[in-house]
């Protein structure tokens, strides 16, 4: 009758080998999460890559040497870099890049083998062409151009670093520069001129405004002026008619030629007389020369015509 002793001793080896078979099988067996790729070594070599989803490696023989990361990311940082006119900016650059899904011919020309055997420090990589390429950029510009091209620089940049960086296994998206820092006593020197300028262009406009004002003054002065000129026209016309109808009828009375104008003329000075009394505006009368000549004139017609009447009515 076997012992309750030698009954676990003879449990215990397939126990320990069941245990190890589990441990084994629970090893063989990995998942890789979705945008990442795993990369199997064998016995300290490249073997192959394992995309997403269930997956079986040998245990203890292979291993996963990384998890890449397929999804892209970002690194920010800032830089110092000198303009054409001497001017030292600090420009703040945001860099998007993911790992290259290239299959490539051979397993070792492909961008998740390149991104995770060719460089230790790929970000850090990255960094370096991107600062030296913007330190290269800038340069070319002045501190206006720099604000007016920031976008055609990064593209610049961009293309570049693109450019070394696919030989590295990594797809730079794009490089943004975010923002852009000056001096202080350079930007408020900025802002005095802008200051200044503004104040120019407000000046010119106010200017131009005037002028625009005194032009237009000037014009409807000028009309005026002209359509007064054509009412004064019109006005001696009209009088000048009147004049010579008065004329016609005075010479239609038997009046001479030379009589008549010497009546019209002193009408015309009684009349101004009358205009004088009325207003009382002004100090100074102007009087014809041959003043007493032409009122005598007047006396001797009116008497002439008096009598002439006196004449008719005897008759």
């Amino acid at each position: 009758m076997p012992t309750v002793a030698a009954i676990l001793s003879a449990l215990i080896v397939p126990l320990i080998l069941l245990v190890i078979l589990v441990v084994l099988a629970l090893q063989s067996i990995y998942i890789v999460p979705q945008q990442k790729v795993a990369i199997i070594e064998r016995l300290g070599k490249f073997n192959r890559t394992a995309p997403a989803g269930l997956h079986f490696r040998i245990p203890i023989i292979e291993r996963i040497a990384a998890r890449v990361d397929l999804r892209t990311r970002q690194e920010e940082f800032a830089i110092d870099a000198k303009t054409k006119d001497n001017v030292t900016v600090t420009m703040s650059i945001a860099a998007q890049y993911r790992v290259s899904v290239t299959p490539g011919v051979s397993p070792e020309q492909s961008g998740v083998w390149r991104s995770y055997y060719m460089l230790a420090n790929p970000v850090a990589q990255m960094r370096s062409y991107l600062i030296d390429a913007l330190r290269s950029s800038v340069p070319q510009y002045t501190l206006d151009e720099v604000f007016d091209k920031k976008d055609a620089i990064a593209s610049d940049v961009n293309v570049t670093v693109s450019g070394l960086m696919v030989a590295y296994g990594f797809d730079v998206v794009s490089t943004l520069i975010t923002s852009i820092d000056l001096p202080s006593d350079v930007e408020q020197s900025m802002n005095r001129i802008n200051s200044a300028q503004r104040e120019k262009e407000a000046a010119q406009s106010l200017a131009e405004a005037e002028r625009i004002k005194v032009v237009t003054e000037a014009r409807a002065r000028a009309e005026a002026m002209e359509q007064a000129g054509i009412g004064i026209a019109a006005q001696r016309k009209a009088i000048a008619d009147g004049i010579s109808e008065s004329l016609s009828v005075i010479r239609d009375s038997g009046v001479s030629a030379a009589e008549a104008n010497q009546l019209f003329i002193f009408t015309q000075w009684t009349d101004m007389m009358t205009e004088f009394a009325r207003s009382g505006r002004m100090s100074t009368v102007v009087l014809p020369s041959d003043f007493s000549q032409t009122a005598s004139m007047f006396e001797q017609m009116l008497v002439a015509n008096k009598e002439d009447e006196e004449g008719k009515g005897l008759r």
